[in-house]
């Protein structure tokens, strides 16, 4: 099962779901769904055996699971022996956490495992891939608990790649949406460039798919409106991933490469026009947003 409302914990219990969201509309709705609710993260884990979160940023992972009442507040015996982290956060949160759940010890012997384990596995495909079921998921950690966790992955997605250890989940997240939003980027200014030359934005398209330029941002997610129908550009950027979440996300992938020194020239040019966006008003629009309000591209008649 997977949510997109924010501060999201969603606990797998043999055959049972219980769910827990600091929105409290959404722990009413599932209440209502006959889906049983707590109220702390301790409580959760209290009565879990696998649990999976969903949060918005690093300092929400570390609450959930450090906190004054989080899911690792049992002094250092847990119930839970799998826990699942799908929050896109950076890699050393990651990396922190599974150090922190490393010095635990299960509360009593499961047979299937002998310590605690943790896996980081953000997802990609947004809101219509976790409705549909095809989530992909990029998953870091033991590899021992990313083959137990398998079938969890592919009752909620399509794909689960295998990273390699603790942290390497989050550092693919970032890096994906790195690429993603520097090819969005390129090809609304190769877009808003044609327009200016003459060239219409559905020609250039059909050229582009058939053609080197070729990318999901061109025939998936085209960013101009009029060219492609079902895709947030023909709902005026409605839906989607919005600016707000990707300039979050190159600001994950900025401060981790100044972590290991890596100078990354275009990505920081792509969290500039992001944040440039959100100051522009834009912050809740679609990311492919930047074809019309930061290249001033045309609709397509």
């Amino acid at each position: 099962m997977i949510c997109t409302a924010p501060l999201i914990l969603v606990v797998d219990h043999p055959m049972n779901i219980e769910y827990i969201n600091s929105n409290e509309n959404a722990m009413k709705k599932f209440s209502e769904d006959g889906i049983p609710t707590k109220q702390s993260p301790h409580e959760l884990s209290e009565s879990s055996d696998v649990i999976i979160t969903m949060l918005p940023s690093s300092s929400h992972v570390l609450e959930v699971y450090n906190g004054p009442n989080g899911l690792l507040g049992s002094g250092g015996r847990l119930g839970p022996w799998l826990y699942i982290d799908s929050s896109t956060v950076d890699p050393q949160t990651s990396r922190k956490i599974s150090m922190d759940i490393s010095r635990c010890h299960l509360k009593e012997n499961k047979g299937y495992a002998e310590k605690p384990m943790i896996l980081d596995a953000p997802v990609s495909g947004g809101v219509p891939a976790a409705e549909a079921g095809k989530l992909t998921f990029m998953v870091g950690g033991p590899e021992e608990a990313y083959i137990a966790a398998k079938p969890l992955f592919f009752s909620m997605g399509k794909n689960a790649i295998y990273c390699g250890g603790a942290g390497n989940g989050s550092a693919a997240k970032i890096c994906n949406n790195m690429a993603m939003a520097i090819s969005m980027l390129g090809v609304s200014e190769a877009f808003a460039l044609g327009q200016n030359l003459g060239i219409k934005a559905g020609t250039l398209t059909d050229i582009f798919n058939c053609s080197s330029a070729r990318c999901w941002s061109s025939d998936t997610y085209n960013p101009v409106p009029g060219v492609m129908a079902g895709v947030p550009s023909s709902r005026n950027y409605d839906g989607g991933f919005t600016s707000k979440l990707m300039a979050k996300d190159l600001d994950l992938a900025m401060v981790s490469a100044s972590g290991v020194g890596f100078k990354c020239l275009m990505g920081s040019e792509a969290l500039e026009i992001f944040r440039k966006l959100c100051e522009d008003g834009c912050q809740f629009k679609d990311f492919s947003c930047a074809f019309r309000h930061y290249y001033a591209g045309k609709d397509e008649k």
